[in-house]
């Protein structure tokens, strides 16, 4: 018997505010409610007030996790917070949130700004810090806010991205096979400038002339403190290396598509997740996408989308999945996990 990492628990936590394809509308009066969830497979996405933080959302999703799941706070060793919309520039969130959750002092905690693949990559990190002995139980947070990143004249996000957190507890058990990994990790920095917000760290520093909107080519209008997202090139990098990561890491665990039960993409967005289910031949009824009524929440659409699907019944204890992160950066990340 080793001791080797496993998921035991997820929960999440969306805001309260409701954004419906149907107010997205009038303001984009080009694309009717139907079209907009025909180009994203989203009907509402939920949407942080002014002045709740993702650091708010994690705070809330980790405690739901706690209370559902009869965990110990005196139990946590160690916390990952994945986010791209931290509270400060310093400290860190996950500093803030030790204090918040009235965790232990002896728990260290940190910060990752990775986005899309960040799920993946806590993952990576828990497994690390688990089986080499720094720590038993990793509470692994994600959560972001990019609608606080979103122009609202910028149809080609604003109808695509959502606002969530959620909460992920990875332990050490006792077991003679490993529960978690392996993993196929990557980056390719020169796709960087497709998914950025170009003002506002040290690179270029927030200036009066960053905040002039302009309006490009397609109708949308931002400055260059909001969120920018080529999508044609975004598309092209997913639907060029996905299917490389994934035959890469059913090679690497040495499985077949056949043995494993679930397959869970990251939900960038529903016609690039059926355009990629399609290339890769994954058959439908292991393809989760649970993405309608939240959108694309960055870090967290993977354990979003395994809670809603465990919640339902599609998935049991014991279930494998194949969870693949992918995007901005670009970084992507894959592994394979026995769930519950």
């Amino acid at each position: 018997m080793h001791a080797f990492a496993k998921i035991q628990a997820v929960e999440y936590h969306l805001p309260a505010s409701i954004l419906s394809n149907k107010e997205l509308a009038g303001v984009f009066q080009e694309w009717s409610a139907e079209k907009i969830l025909e180009k994203t497979g989203v009907y509402e996405r939920h949407i942080a007030a002014d002045g709740e933080t993702a650091a708010d959302l994690a705070y809330l999703a980790a405690n739901k996790l706690f209370d559902s799941n009869n965990i110990e706070k005196s139990g946590i060793d160690f916390l990952i917070f994945c986010s791209q919309t931290p509270d400060y520039f310093l400290p860190s969130s996950a500093c803030l949130l030790q204090d918040r959750l009235n965790l232990p002092t002896s728990c260290a905690a940190l910060d990752i700004n990775i986005g899309c693949s960040g799920y993946v990559y806590g993952l990576s990190l828990s497994k690390g810090l688990i089986e080499t002995g720094i720590a038993k139980n990793v509470l692994l947070l994600t959560a972001d806010t990019y609608s606080k990143l979103i122009h609202p004249k910028d149809r080609s996000v604003r109808t695509l991205f959502g606002d969530g957190a959620a909460a992920t507890l990875i332990s050490s058990v006792e077991s003679l096979n490993s529960k978690l990994g392996p993993f196929v990790l990557g980056t390719n920095g020169a796709g960087a400038k497709n998914l950025i917000v170009p003002s506002g760290g040290f690179r270029e520093r927030h200036r009066l002339e960053a905040t002039a909107e302009y309006t490009d080519e397609s109708g949308n209008t931002r400055s260059k403190v909001n969120l920018f997202m080529d999508g044609p090139e975004v598309m092209n990098f997913t639907l060029s290396s996905v299917p490389k990561v994934f035959r890469q890491l059913l090679e690497s665990a040495g499985k077949t598509i056949d043995e494993v039960d679930h397959v869970i993409f990251h939900q960038a967005n529903q016609f690039m997740l059926e355009a990629l289910r399609r290339k890769i031949k994954i058959p439908p009824e292991k393809f989760i996408i649970e993405m309608d009524t939240v959108g694309n929440t960055v870090s967290s659409t993977i354990p979003i989308a395994i809670a809603r699907a465990k919640k339902s019944g599609q998935i049991k204890a014991g279930d494998t999945a194949l969870l693949l992160g992918f995007g901005v950066g670009y970084s992507w990340g894959g592994t394979i996990a026995e769930l519950f």
